[in-house]
């Protein structure tokens, strides 16, 4: 670690860190990305060639035996989120990894074994994104009133049998991949956690994955969150925030385009048909840029992260309860 820069290393060279991850971390004027690794050295190479990285590893723990590396972004399957997490802090390396942290809470459990002095954290990026900091302030301004329901929609089509979020056995499916942020969204905003769910889950026929889901989760105090992701639906995604005064919608909440301005709407909803919302715009912004600076910052001593083990356990319960509740067709307890 130098003075003002972290030195990074990449498991894997799964499509998201090579298209996104990668390259923003590398714009992160605290960090520099010096390693990848994959289990194919000739991958492996040829990956650091087209992002100019200097090391390439043909195996997971020569990478993590580096001694000049300071932290791990770890964007493998989700089954080897966990094993290869506790890997790299036995090793003394910082992790930043992909969402979602496991394949259930009890396994996320394992890494509250991680030592005091390694930073962690699950890679929500849209956290760091200034239009979900801009919104949450408007929620705490009061302008919307007593926030009751925030609704989510996020989905793609994916019907690929060879993509690993069509793979049941290492954690494919929707919820795993895509419902984990209408949850952090309504964990974020309603500031909380939820009490129960209830959940319909339709499974694709051969994968065995879920590929449409609708979930509600009780909040308390009267407030809900209802969603519904799909893998196999045409692209979309939104968020919106009804309170008592008015409604407040992020355009594009999870996928924000990193060179575009961003734009959120605030609606009393009269008219009904939005003409006369107040619309606010957002500057661009790499939001995995943002994660990589605030990790860095982390590691070098700067503000400390917002949320690490625990937050991630959480946001598995629920998932396990979305599921248990998908076995049991009623509401399942969010546990505690």
């Amino acid at each position: 670690m130098t003075a003002q820069k972290i030195r990074w290393g990449i498991l894997s060279t799964a499509n998201i860190g090579m298209e996104k991850v990668t390259p923003a971390i590398m714009a992160s004027p605290s960090s520099e990305v010096v390693a990848i690794a994959s289990r194919d050295a000739k991958k492996a190479r040829a990956a650091a060639d087209t992002l100019g990285i200097e090391k390439a590893y043909g195996a997971y723990e020569d990478l993590l035996a580096d001694p000049d590396i300071d932290a791990i972004y770890n964007p493998l399957p989700n089954h080897l989120h966990v094993p290869m997490t506790l890997a790299a802090a036995k090793a003394g390396k910082h992790v930043l990894c992909e969402k979602p942290i496991a394949l259930s809470a009890g396994e996320a459990e394992q890494l509250r074994t991680i030592p005091g002095n390694i930073v962690f954290m699950e890679a929500f990026m849209v956290r760091f994104h200034p239009q979900w900091h801009r919104m949450r302030e408007i929620i705490r301004s009061g302008e919307l009133g007593e926030i009751r329901s925030i609704n989510a929609v996020f989905t793609y089509h994916n019907v690929d049998p060879g993509n690993v979020r069509n793979q049941a056995d290492i954690g494919g499916g929707g919820i795993m991949d895509i419902g984990c942020y209408p949850i952090t969204a309504a964990r974020y905003f309603f500031e909380g956690e939820p009490d129960r769910v209830v959940s319909l889950i339709e499974r694709d026929p051969d994968f065995g994955t879920d590929r449409l889901a609708s979930v509600l989760a009780d909040f308390g105090g009267g407030r809900q969150l209802s969603f519904t992701c799909s893998t196999q639906a045409t692209p979309h995604q939104r968020v919106q925030i009804f309170g008592t005064k008015a409604k407040a919608e992020i355009a594009i909440p999870f996928n924000a385009p990193p060179n575009e301005r961003t734009a959120i709407t605030i609606d009393i909803g009269a008219p009904f048909d939005g003409s006369l919302a107040r619309r606010e715009i957002l500057p661009a912004c790499d939001q995995y840029t943002e994660q990589a600076e605030a990790f860095a910052q982390a590691v070098l001593g700067g503000a400390p992260l917002s949320w690490g083990v625990e937050d991630a356990i959480a946001s598995m319960r629920v998932i396990d309860a979305i599921f248990e509740s998908e076995k049991t067709g009623g509401w399942a307890s969010v546990k505690r």
